[in-house]
């Protein structure tokens, strides 16, 4: 097993030029096509919103505002992508075929209208996985309309970027391990890295671990996929379970950390903070995770 589609939303953020080197470098391990899209908004979503007591010639003026930045947005991203592969070891190639008789890394674009959260949801159900670029420092991670979409509604696992694009990725792999179904899914997505990493350690804690099995039950599970991997119990920093579990992750050298998310629910996390939001808001290496 390989993951062969790989589909990078493009927002065009600062981080999005980091996350295009992370995805490339994964389409190269690989051999792998990355699709990069842009949604656009599409001004006909703002009358709906503008709300009672507005002139129709006010909401035409605000469709048209609309239409104007999300036109030099989606300038802006292309103008972005065509720098990022003007150079590089990379084929641009729109279709299958195209890909298949390519003999280097291929890479697509497109533009399309719609909801970012519904398009990127729906989209990323037709690919092994997604990579999304890190949320833009000071920027609230759980705006992360892509990043959540993929999470929560595609059945699929997404990597989050980080801000700088890793020197490596996936030769040291850590894994978080609780207990819970989260877990459970982002170890199996991430089977295909485990099987190439030089070494794997499982992190855990009492502090982390939920209800369900524990981490020698993963450690056996992994044996009979022919990965050794070994345990090691890591503890919060300053009470914070995310930080003590990134810091472990910082000295196992990890450049990959797979991991669930959310099995609190979201508005728990948002509120009162969580370990997924910690490492969203803090990891400086790949995350890979799944839900």
């Amino acid at each position: 097993m390989a993951y062969r589609r790989i589909l990078l939303p493009l927002t065009g953020t600062a981080s999005g030029e980091a996350a295009l080197q992370t995805a490339v470098m994964t389409a190269h391990i690989w051999h792998s096509h990355v699709h990069c899209i842009h949604v656009r908004v599409d001004a006909r979503d703002v009358a709906p919103l503008a709300g009672e007591g507005l002139s129709g010639a006010m909401i035409e003026e605000m469709m048209a505002a609309t239409e104007r930045e999300s036109g030099d947005r989606a300038t802006r991203v292309r103008a972005l992508f065509d720098r990022f592969v003007d150079g590089k070891d990379v084929v641009l190639a729109p279709t299958a075929e195209e890909a298949e008789k390519a003999e280097a890394t291929t890479l697509s674009f497109a533009s399309v209208p719609g909801r970012e959260e519904d398009t990127v949801a729906q989209m990323s159900r037709l690919y092994d996985m997604a990579i999304v670029p890190h949320p833009e420092a000071g920027e609230d991670v759980s705006s992360s309309d892509a990043l959540h979409a993929v999470l929560f509604d595609s059945g699929r696992p997404v990597l989050i970027a980080p801000r700088q694009a890793p020197a490596t990725i996936g030769t040291r792999v850590c894994c978080a391990w609780n207990g819970t179904a989260e877990s459970a899914a982002a170890i199996a997505a991430a089977l295909p890295w485990l099987h190439r990493a030089e070494a794997v350690r499982v992190l855990h804690s009492p502090d982390y671990q939920r209800r369900g099995p524990q981490v020698t039950g993963i450690l056996n599970y992994l044996k009979w996929h022919s990965i050794q991997a070994e345990a090691v119990e890591f503890k919060p920093i300053t009470r914070e379970v995310g930080a003590g579990l990134l810091g472990a992750a910082r000295d196992f050298n990890a450049d990959l950390l797979c991991m669930g998310a959310y099995s609190h629910s979201r508005i728990r996390q948002l509120i009162l903070g969580g370990v997924t939001r910690h490492v969203l808001e803090n990891a400086d290496m790949p995350v890979m995770m799944c839900r």
